[in-house]
């Protein structure tokens, strides 16, 4: 009758606990290579039915991004988070005079010439107008 030999446990977490070790390691020090963007908020203005607030912003993300202007809705009273969808994304540092007006939509002005890379007509629901 054959002999069945087991495998040694120790050997078994040798060969997948170093190279799992390895591997993360490895992945979080690459991580710690790219680039972490900044977000500067510019402006914060709550709609007159407190559901929500418009907040214009910038993102840095170093040497390869350029000046940038953006605009978001998110819900009132929260946090800018990082990854914010904005409705307005233009290529140019400006202030884009944002308010809302008295029927519930947003007003922003977008400066003559600056290249638009988003441009949405509503958001959420709300209308923008832009000047």
């Amino acid at each position: 009758m054959a002999s069945i030999q087991k495998f040694p446990l120790r050997i078994f977490v040798l060969f997948t606990a170093i190279p799992a070790l390895l591997i993360g390691g490895g992945l979080w020090y690459l991580s710690s290579l790219l680039p972490s963007c900044a977000t500067a908020q510019h402006a914060r203005i709550t709609s007159p039915d407190n559901q929500f607030d418009l907040v214009v912003f910038s993102r840095d993300c170093g040497a390869t991004t350029g000046f940038n202007t953006q605009a978001a809705l998110i819900p009132s009273g929260e946090d800018l988070p990082y990854d914010a969808a904005s409705f307005l994304s233009i290529g140019v540092a400006a202030d884009l005079e944002p308010r809302w007006d008295g029927f519930g939509n947003i007003e922003v002005t977008v400066p003559p010439g600056a290249q638009i890379y988003r441009q949405d007509e509503s958001v959420a629901g709300v209308s923008v107008i832009y000047r």
